[in-house]
């Protein structure tokens, strides 16, 4: 199989240079440009015809969330992963409904973005030379137990994939552990809501709940997701 080409968009140089070395450190991927804001990156996805856009969000001039339009308007034909430390609802659900094959929120380790691209390549390859696929293709690439991860599949009812991802990516930013109300407001929502969230979480072994005495009032629950 030939290197899957990626054009990187991001303006940040150092974060380029990492986001380089993490995609060029997975089998099959070649970056193959980097620019540094919208604009010039739909230059070069006219210009290049990449397979893949590696994306940020928040950019100079041309957004990323405008980009990813732009790139459906003008119909072309490359599939987007986003790298970004934009975790609001809003974004993402923008980023997913205009076709993002992956949403991955800053900071994040080298196996995250390895897992989005091999499930990327995953799905590219099982793109038959007539463009037709079958259904146990399909079913294989996407309901595979391999490939899904714990913590999004078969949700008790009132729970919220988008939600869980933005506590998860709230949680991935943070050196110490945090209580229930300070997850409520660093990804804004209700304490009880992140709580049943965070309980979630717990019970699929995802985070770890310790609990905190101080000399007075009643103990904290503290949580720290697992890496």
């Amino acid at each position: 199989m030939c290197e899957l080409k990626v054009l990187l968009i991001e303006d940040d140089p150092m974060v380029q240079e990492i986001n380089k070395a993490f995609i060029e450190k997975v089998k099959g991927f070649k970056v193959i440009s980097c620019a540094s804001n919208g604009t010039e990156g739909m230059e070069q996805v006219r210009k290049l015809k990449p397979d893949l856009v590696v994306l940020d969000i928040y950019m100079p001039g041309l957004d990323g969330v405008k980009t990813l339009q732009q790139i459906r308007n003008e119909k072309i034909q490359v599939d987007v992963i986003v790298i970004t430390a934009a975790n609001d609802l809003d974004t993402i659900r923008s980023m997913l409904q205009n076709g993002a094959f992956d949403y991955i929120i800053k900071p994040f380790n080298f196996e995250r973005i390895k897992k989005a691209l091999d499930k990327y390549k995953d799905f590219h390859s099982a793109i038959s030379p007539s463009g037709s696929v079958t259904q146990k293709d399909l079913d294989n690439l996407f309901f595979s137990e391999k490939r899904d991860a714990p913590n999004t599949a078969d949700l008790p009812k009132g729970l919220n994939e988008l939600t869980l991802k933005q506590i998860e990516g709230f949680l991935n930013t943070q050196t110490e552990s945090k209580s229930a109300e300070e997850v409520a407001e660093g990804v804004g929502i209700a304490r009880v809501t992140a709580r049943r969230y965070l309980d979630y979480l717990v019970k699929n072994g995802s985070i770890q709940m310790d609990i905190q005495y101080g000399t007075i009032g009643r103990p904290v629950n503290r949580y720290l997701l697992k890496k």
